[in-house]
Parts: structure tokens; sequence; C-alpha cells
């Protein structure tokens, strides 16, 4: 249910409120704004930390998505728009996903990731309307982001969202966020004031990022996108990566530059199955046989080829 902003709305934020640590911040030296910066964007890490429980609980429903088949998406206005587009759009290269895997909405569109389009955020129908555009279902998972929690266009998306049966999160600096009505997941983000009034691209912006960063790494890793700490369903579009796929075969396999070179491009230029190959001394065939049999991970696919080979030993 859309609620009308008023002034009672406004002073009733934390976001809103003014920052009694930075009151007379338009009189200090580029070094102190600076430093009394840094000391507010310390506590940031704190206040998610209080909220691992609940992110963590999204994160197993999005895992649970991919593994069916769902997607995940962000949707928000002004800078959490652009945040969660810019996770959304990092997702491809790093992880191999097909870029619909995770895809981020933001009020305006296009244009308004490089223009300000404030009064986008006011528009209750638009995020619906662009949901079922994107064929969106209650396989999916859908998570508002928006740093006052007021934004219609956020909301009317999440309850719309939310009646489909799909899951829904939100991360929101405002204990009062009207967001948390509407998500399963609620992830209030307490960072306190911001040090300029009102501008949230500071603060919440850096604590939505930090929480963004956690959604979808976490995801990737649990659905087998890592092997030990390194990435290996990157995509190598480029010369540098080209060379990381290669390094990080040599990391995970403890091989040489010219075998991680020859499994490389063996494996179709997929470092993930390279890796396979020389762990397990299998071709490209054998090694895609046992990624379409698993549910992704390199650790799963390496007992799977141990059990059907003890499996054959017994016979």
């Amino acid at each position: 249910m859309q609620v009308p902003i008023t002034e009672e709305t406004l002073n009733s934020l934390t976001t809103e409120q003014c920052n009694t640590n930075t009151s007379n911040i338009d009189e200090l030296s580029e070094l102190q704004i600076l430093q009394i910066m840094n000391d507010e964007d310390k506590t940031v890490p704190f206040a998610v930390e209080k909220q691992l429980p609940v992110i963590a609980s999204l994160v197993s429903d999005v895992v649970t998505s991919f593994r069916n088949g769902g997607r995940l998406f962000y949707i928000g206005a002004g800078t959490s728009g652009r945040l969660g587009v810019l996770d959304a759009s990092e997702c491809p290269p790093t992880f191999g996903v097909p870029r619909t895997m995770v895809q981020g909405l933001i009020a305006g569109g296009k244009e308004a990731l490089v223009r300000s389009i404030e009064n986008a955020e006011d528009d209750y129908q638009e995020g619906v309307r662009e949901l079922q555009a994107l064929h969106f279902s209650k396989k999916d998972v859908l998570v508002g982001i928006t740093a006052s929690g007021q934004a219609p266009y956020v909301i009317g998306a999440m309850e719309y969202a939310k009646n489909l049966g799909a899951v829904v999160g939100a991360i929101s600096c405002n204990a009062k966020s009207q967001t948390f009505a509407a998500a399963q997941h609620a992830i209030f983000l307490d960072v306190g004031p911001e040090v300029i009034t009102g501008s949230t691209r500071l603060k919440s912006g850096t604590a939505q990022k930090l929480v963004l960063n956690m959604i979808t790494t976490a995801s990737m890793i649990r659905i087998g996108k890592v092997y030990r700490n390194l990435m290996v369903d990157l995509t190598p579009v480029n010369k540098k990566l080209v060379e990381r796929s290669k390094r990080l075969i040599k990391q995970a396999t403890a091989c040489s530059y010219e075998e991680a070179s020859t499994a490389f491009e063996a494996s179709g230029r997929r470092p993930k199955l390279a890796i396979v190959m020389i762990l397990l001394g299998v071709d490209a065939e054998t090694a895609r046989s046992l990624e379409s049999q698993s549910s992704g991970p390199i650790s799963e696919m390496i007992r799977l080829y141990h059990s059907k080979q003890s499996a054959e030993n017994d016979t």
C-alpha cells in the first residue's frame, strides 16, 4: 500500500536527521573533513555485521531460487538503484552466469544511471510494469534497495512480488522503512545520520554496497562458481582475463603454465572444466559430463568421479 510522504514522515527518518558529529563540517580544513568522513565510515561494517543472520537467510533463498532456475532482481531508485545495477552487471564476467540471472532495475531506466531523475521513484506502478515485462514469477527473488525505505517505485514492485508468492528482501537504513512491510527478509542497516544531512550516497550507499557484495558473492559460492577462493567460472572476454584464467588453473592444480594453457584451450576456455581435467586426469568431455551431473561445485564433481570409479572397481 502506497503511503504519502509528509514532513512528519521525513522527520521520523534516521537518514534525514542532522549528524551532531559533523555540524561544523563547513568550517573544517580539507584534512579535517576527510578525517571526520573516515570516522563515520568506520561505523558502517558494524551496522552490516548486526544483520548477517538476516542476510544469510536471504542468501539461502537466493541459492534455492538459482538451483530451481529462478533469478535475482534488485530494484531501487537513485544511488540505491545504481548500486543494484552495478552489482548485477558484474556477475556475468565474474561468475560466468547469464546476464538474465541477476538483474538490476532503477527508477527512470538506463538514463537514470548517468543522470539524476529523482521524480521517477514516485511512480508506484512503474516497477510493477517492469517486473511484468521481464516475466517475473514466484520462483524469482526480488530485493528492494532504498535508503529511506519510502520510494513508491520500489514498494509497488515489492508488494507485487510478494502477492505472487516470490521471496522478497529489503535493504533500508531506516527502522520505519515502508519496504519492510512487504519483505520476508528485512535488512535494516542502522548507519545513523549522514555526514551531510540526507545525502544517502554516503554511509547508506556504502552499507548497501557491502550487503549487495555479500548476497551475490555468497550465493555464487554456494552454487559452485568458486573453488577454494578462486572464481573458476569467470568469462575470459579479454587478454587480462585469459591470463587470469590460466593463473587460477595453476593455483588450483599446482600445474605448469604450459599445462594450464593446454587444458584451458581444450576445455573450450572454461577454467572450471580445465581444473577438473587436470585434477582428475580426464578429457574435456568427461569433465563436461561430470558438470552436468552435479549441482556445480568442483568438489562435488570430484566426489562424483571417485564414486563412479569405486563402483566400477567393485564390479
